[in-house]
């Protein structure tokens, strides 16, 4: 049996996994007399096959940039996004990324294995495919030692497999959303996954979308939203949000309720792709980040990644704290002589956790916020959600601050909550001055409050309030 040691161990060859494998080999520092030996383990090298993670923002690029990884997207047929179209009952509203910034959008299995490719090449990774079965720990102390991992070997049965032991002074876990290690790291301090939709995902082919090389989400009365973005020259993926529990045939819910009140320029691709191929579905899941390090988890181990926070992926901003993520560590963990001293990991995990907050709470929060809003279910939400497309319309400013808090381009909790209260209140504004439809009994017009409607709108307004409180 071989026996294999490391400085850090990574499980799972994602997105956070295979940057943060390259990210520590490019580490210098004084405090080291040799560079770091990292094992990067992933179960299967294949090209991944997944219906998200496929549009990072300008913020997730920004990051790539700073860990020289650039080119992960390029040669994989990637397309430039250059802000959002939201689509509303027929209206349309532009949201640009400020300053001419750019995001990506691609194929995720081909994003992946460039990444792959940047962790094969950096000197002291080890790129090995095998299955992380369990957790290596001293029978003493309990401190976490390596991981047992199972090798995969053509022709053979890999339950038949020996158990390989893999050795490191520290285990990081970035295995993804369905992680096997979750609560073995965590213990009692595991946060509970939250569900509460799932993205329904196709691939249409060939289609125009209202504005080229921009984001679309379609807004659906009385269904969850619609989001599509072209991830290579001749691919649209379009993700539909179904709210828990799933109708028992989805085909027909989504040619029934949703593909009508979608752009008409859609409607023939949409069947096509329906016809064709197999509808794939991903849970929409939220897992608040919390305190790893010290008496938190196991000694010598923490997770990253989805592995430990998730947000709605709406937002399309799981990449780009992940990547962000790998900044920060990477660059506190170049401060380490020593990886086994876990007093020091934990204090740098501890400065970790309060570095990211400004832009990891600012995209969690947002990611929350837009879903509640673009998905309103109930009369306090649709009244923000009519405020809010009416508060982009206004641009300048409007637009600017909210996309900015978006792409990750501006991490400011406090300018999320500026811009989210100056839409709370100026939808009760757009209640009481704007025209909306009146039902009569031969047509539907548009009129504005009259004087004696607004005692009730105030009472809405009072309902409105409460409903961003709680």
């Amino acid at each position: 049996m071989r026996t294999n040691h490391y400085d850090i161990l990574i499980v799972g060859a994602g997105v956070a996994g295979s940057a943060l494998a390259h990210a520590l080999s490019t580490i210098t520092s004084t405090l080291r007399g040799s560079p770091i030996r990292v094992a990067l383990l992933e179960r299967s090298l294949s090209e991944p096959d997944r219906i998200v993670g496929e549009l990072m923002q300008p913020g997730g690029v920004a990051a790539l940039e700073k860990l020289g990884m650039e080119g992960a997207l390029e040669e994989i047929d990637s397309i430039p996004e250059h802000g959002y179209c939201v689509v509303q009952s027929g209206r349309l509203v532009h949201i640009p990324y400020p300053d001419g910034r750019q995001g990506r959008s691609f194929h995720h299995g081909r994003f992946i294995m460039r990444l792959r490719e940047y962790a094969k090449r950096a000197p002291g990774v080890d790129v090995i495919e095998a299955t992380a079965n369990e957790l290596i720990e001293c029978e003493h102390t309990k401190r976490v030692l390596g991981v047992r991992a199972t090798r995969l070997t053509p022709g053979k049965n890999s339950s038949k497999d020996e158990k390989e032991p893999f050795f490191a002074d520290l285990v990081i876990v970035a295995d993804g959303c369905f992680s096997n290690f979750r609560n073995a790291v965590m213990g009692k301090s595991a946060c509970q996954l939250s569900t509460r939709s799932y993205f329904i995902g196709a691939i249409l082919k060939n289609a125009r979308l209202p504005i080229p090389q921009h984001g679309t989400v379609a807004l659906v009365k009385g269904h969850g939203p619609v989001l599509l973005y072209q991830i290579s020259e001749h691919d649209t993926r379009m993700l539909v949000d179904v709210k828990h529990p799933l109708p028992s045939n989805l085909k027909e819910h989504i040619l029934t309720d949703v593909v009508p009140q979608l752009p008409t320029s859609l409607h023939v691709v949409i069947h096509e792709a329906l016809d064709r191929d197999r509808l794939r579905r991903m849970p929409n899941s939220f897992l608040p980040s919390v305190k790893q390090g010290g008496k938190y988890t196991k000694e010598g181990v923490f997770l990253l990644g989805d592995s430990w926070n998730m947000r709605h992926p709406l937002t399309g901003g799981g990449m780009t704290v992940a990547l962000n993520d790998v900044v920060l560590l990477a660059q506190m963990l170049g401060e380490v002589a020593n990886y086994s001293n876990w007093d020091q990991i934990s204090d740098i995990l501890a400065r970790w956790h309060w570095a990211r907050k400004p832009l990891a709470s600012t995209i969690n929060i947002l990611s929350v916020a837009l879903y509640d809003l673009f998905g309103a279910d109930d009369e306090c939400l649709r009244v923000l959600q009519n405020g809010c497309f009416e508060y982009f319309e206004c641009g300048g400013e409007c637009v600017r601050g909210p996309v900015s808090l978006l792409s990750g381009i501006a991490p400011s909790p406090a300018l999320l909550f500026y811009h989210f209260y100056r839409v709370a209140f100026y939808s009760i504004w757009v209640m009481f001055t704007h025209p909306r439809p009146v039902n009569n009994s031969k047509t539907e017009a548009l009129a504005v409050p009259r004087v004696w409607e607004y005692p009730f709108l105030l009472i809405k307004s009072v309902k409105v309030v409460c409903c961003l409180a709680f």
